[in-house]
């Protein structure tokens, strides 16, 4: 157990006893144990974790390898993925106008949806 024997042992116990005294060693052995056990739960814990990560990655590389499943794509970035440029977007807006009571064109937002559309002017 750590390299410490029985003589050891018994040595740090008495010193424990005679600093700590009689009454609170038997409190603090108590804490010592619960923190020792609540470690070891929590390590254990860890292990079944990496355990268990592990062998999903496994199942998924075999799953992979077999052809059963396939990569996932990777996913874009909406903001510069897009076929439009500015002045695409800019001619959408100038021609996706709504016609006023008066007759006047007046440019939407191509943004908003249907039911959300606005009139600039």
């Amino acid at each position: 157990m750590f390299g410490i024997g029985m003589p050891e042992l018994l040595l740090v116990l008495a010193l424990a006893l005679i600093v700590i005294g009689p009454s609170k060693l038997p409190d603090i052995a108590r804490a010592l144990g619960k923190g020792l056990a609540e470690f070891r739960r929590a390590t254990d814990e860890l292990k079944h974790s990496f355990n268990e990560e592990s062998g999903t990655a496994a199942t998924r590389d075999r799953l992979l390898k077999e052809g059963k499943i396939k990569p996932p794509e990777p996913a874009g970035n909406p903001y510069t993925d897009g076929t439009s440029d500015k002045k695409e977007d800019a001619a959408a807006v100038e021609t996706a106008g709504v016609t006023s009571p008066e007759g006047e064109k007046k440019a939407v937002d191509p943004a908003q949806t249907e039911g959300e559309k606005t009139t600039h002017g």
